[in-house]
């Protein structure tokens, strides 16, 4: 872990004393399914319920008219836009620094439209939900009955209280020829490391749709100053100046994060659609195993906390909604006959990494076969959906370098065990599948890494000259790792041994992505600094891939 881990004193900072003695009570050798299925447990956590729980049916309902405070603080957002319906959000909170949000334990009647144009002069469908206290008095909803491929305007009202008001859209109908459609790629917004200016840009651009790719927030401490940020105009709580652990910490982090105007300008832009990586939970995490060594038992209450709070934040619709630690993320949109999107969760289900994690020399362990970045149900309806799909373009938006990544060229070379490069069988297995189901234009997206890359994703990386089977678009981060430089310590050596990376740059920024009938294109698009704020933006290269003739070349 790279900063200094914060220690935790029992009963200081952690979870419940219930919850601690209830996951206790299950025994340190616990498995995740006997940890679910034991009731004492379950009923403990409250993680269970698919719904708000009788208590929460039987409380009072809170009169929205005694709302003093501007309950949207934390904006609107849209997500995994369908042909005919859209996943619209909000979390109500007068004052999002705290662990309920400024609201009582109170359910909230919230009010929402959804029209043609922004005056709302042509509503097309409006109704009312329920914020319930156990979701954070958060709102999700699932609005049908919309004409396909369209532009549509939303937003709520909580008693006198109005909502910004949010841009989205509904994706073409599956069979549609659809021209083209333009997206984002985003990735890793470490508060500490800087402000969120891409985002500012970001919506701004004329794109159909963003793609974030993990680590929407980090488990880090936030120091009073804000990091990096170094404010001088305000002072963060103290209780930001630790890690997260429990659903009161990740809830308030979320409340932090989503107060910065600039991603709420770009979430009211554009729809998302959102994935997580590890920092939403905790640094390197992989399926049950925890970064540090805590029992198991403990791990599962934090991860069930931190899932519980990334649906609870994002546009997400009813069936990613999370079971205890559980939570099914992958998924998969269509845009028509141009792309179809299969969305990854490389997290969740992954075995723990090989050799200790780290940059490590390849060996038996990294190379057994048995070894999974997915699953084998998500590798399964990864496969089976590209043998049924018929796009033009089959896009993978997922978290970690897929490609090859030697860290130097020759033959001592090391690999990072944390991506696709730790586990070369899975890897494999994905791309004989792609080949076996006959995907012609393959482009996977990615996050994590904090610098931009291109790729070529060859049939045999050790080959130069082997075929090109498909692309990958790497998006920097959006603050994390502060403000970066063009070229990074390590761009000789990368360059010098990859040469299927086509594209390399160490700032800040997100990609932007075209998709047509005749090609597709990457624009990397870079700030030149997030440490202060207002930074322009520019584009750092232009590449494009021919559809049926895979591989990058400069615009």
């Amino acid at each position: 872990m790279t900063p200094a881990q914060i220690s935790r004193t029992p009963g200081q900072h952690g979870h419940s004393a219930e919850l601690r003695e209830a996951a206790r009570r299950l025994g340190p050798g616990v498995g995740r399914r006997r940890f679910l299925t034991a009731t004492g447990a379950a009923a403990a956590l409250a993680f269970t319920v698919g719904l708000p729980g009788a208590g929460t049916a039987a409380a009072a309902e809170l009169d929205a008219r005694k709302i003093t405070e501007d309950p949207f603080t934390l904006g609107v957002a849209s997500g995994d836009p369908l042909p005919e319906s859209v996943l619209l959000w909000t979390r109500l909170a007068p004052r999002p620094y705290e662990a309920d949000g400024g609201l009582p334990a109170e359910r909230v009647e919230v009010r929402w439209e959804i029209a043609r144009d922004e005056r709302f002069r042509r509503t097309v469908r409006r109704g009312s939900t329920t914020a319930h206290p156990e979701f954070g008095h958060s709102v999700h909803v699932d609005v049908g009955g919309l004409d396909s491929d369209r532009v549509f305007y939303y937003r709520f009202r909580a008693g006198s209280w109005t909502s910004p008001t949010g841009r989205t859209r509904t994706a073409p109908e599956r069979g549609a020829r659809t021209g083209s459609l333009s997206l984002a790629a985003v990735s890793c917004q470490a508060y500490h490391d800087g402000y969120f200016t891409a985002y500012r840009h970001l919506a701004e651009e004329d794109v159909d749709v963003v793609l974030h790719l993990g680590d929407y927030l980090y488990e880090y401490a936030v120091t009073a100053a804000g990091g990096a940020r170094g404010y001088t105009d305000r002072v963060l709580p103290d209780h930001f100046n630790r890690e997260t652990l429990t659903l009161e910490d990740y809830r308030m982090r979320y409340g932090l994060y989503k107060s910065d105007p600039d991603l709420r300008a770009a979430h009211a832009a554009h729809p998302f659609v959102v994935t997580w990586d590890d920092h939403e939970t905790e640094n390197n995490y992989a399926g049950d195993t925890p970064e540090n060594s805590v029992p198991p038992e403990e791990f599962l209450l934090r991860r069930a906390a931190a899932y519980r709070a990334y649906w609870e934040n994002q546009p997400l619709r009813a069936p990613q909604r999370p079971v205890g630690p559980d939570m099914r993320l992958y998924r998969r949109l269509q845009f028509g006959r141009l792309a179809q999107f299969d969305i990854l969760d490389t997290r969740q289900y992954r075995s723990n990494q090989a050799y200790g994690d780290g940059w490590k020399i390849p060996g038996p362990e990294s190379e057994d076969p048995s070894r999974t970045m997915t699953g084998a149900a998500q590798e399964r309806w990864l496969l089976d959906g590209w043998k049924n799909s018929g796009a033009l373009w089959n896009v993978v938006p997922q978290q970690v370098t897929f490609a090859q990544r030697r860290d130097v060229p020759g033959g001592a070379y090391k690999l990072s065990m944390d991506s696709w490069d730790g586990y070369p069988a899975s890897r494999k297995r994905i791309m004989d599948g792609a080949e076996a189901a006959g995907i012609e234009n393959l482009m996977v997206l990615t996050g994590d890494v904090h610098v931009g890359y291109g790729f070529d994703l060859k049939k045999d990386f050790d080959d130069p000259s082997s075929r090109t089977v498909g692309t990958e678009i790497v998006a920097t981060s959006i603050a994390s790792g502060k403000d970066g430089a063009d070229k990074p310590a390590n761009w000789d050596n990368l360059t010098g041994a990859n040469p299927h990376l086509k594209f390399y740059n160490g700032r800040r920024g997100y990609a932007l992505v075209t998709l047509d009938r005749d090609e597709a294109r990457a624009d990397f698009r870079t700030v030149s600094a997030v440490t202060t704020p207002g930074a322009p933006v520019a584009t750092a290269g232009s590449f494009v891939t021919e559809a049926g003739n895979p591989g990058l070349t400069p615009a």
